[in-house]
């Protein structure tokens, strides 16, 4: 019934501004309508080259000008980079995230954790040396966060763990990624890999409890 209201108001709106523009003449709307059409078909081959043109300068722009950036994550406080440490180094995700397979949450790497590596490997770095002047004023490393669930949604790491889903299929492959690209996660992103995986689809006993 709204939607057989609001075309009617739109149609009624349209007739009144033909009424308008023609001043009482509605016949002459058809009649401009008509000689624009014949002045476009007659021009189509400059107005195409035209057309052409300006979508061709759009992409440049578009292209030239949207920063590397955007298409990655948001900036870390220490440059860390998961392609290196997941991906080269074969450095196992719950080593540095040690609560994943044992709680709701995965936790975050403590500075101590980067350090356990770094007080011998590249121990000079600028970067590192930014994890010293955490570690040295007892200042909680202020990571920045990437993933995003809705706030009435209970996501268990633990339970995902145990039944051995990959975090790849959650968090994409990470192991390629300097800067995490990060998601906002939805319901039919959820929904879908439980039917895959023949999971519980119950609200309350499953994510929403």
């Amino acid at each position: 019934m709204e939607i057989i209201i609001a075309s009617l108001s739109l149609a009624t709106l349209a007739c009144i501004v033909i009424l308008i523009g023609t001043r009482g003449k509605p016949v002459r709307f058809f009649t401009a309508t008509r000689d624009v059409l014949e002045t476009l078909k007659l021009n189509k081959g400059p107005l195409f080259s035209t057309f052409l043109i300006v979508v061709l300068v759009l992409f440049f722009l578009f292209y030239f000008y949207t920063p590397p950036a955007a298409q990655i994550g948001p900036a870390q406080p220490i440059a860390f980079s998961h392609r290196l440490h997941a991906g080269v180094k074969n450095i196992q995700c719950q080593f540095c995230h040690p609560y994943a397979g044992q709680s709701i949450h995965p936790g975050l790497p403590p500075v101590e954790k980067c350090l356990y590596c770094h007080n011998y490997i590249i121990a000079g770095h600028p970067e590192i040396q930014k994890e010293h002047d955490y570690y040295n004023t007892n200042t909680p490393t202020p990571w920045r966060k990437v993933y995003y669930l809705p706030e009435h949604v209970l996501f268990n790491h633990e339970r995902h763990i145990r039944k051995d889903i990959a975090c790849q299929a959650c968090h994409g492959p990470v192991e390629t990624m300097d800067r995490l690209q990060g998601e906002r996660f939805k319901m039919g992103f959820c929904v879908e890999c439980h039917q895959q995986n023949n999971a519980n689809l119950g609200c309350w006993i499953a994510c929403h409890s």
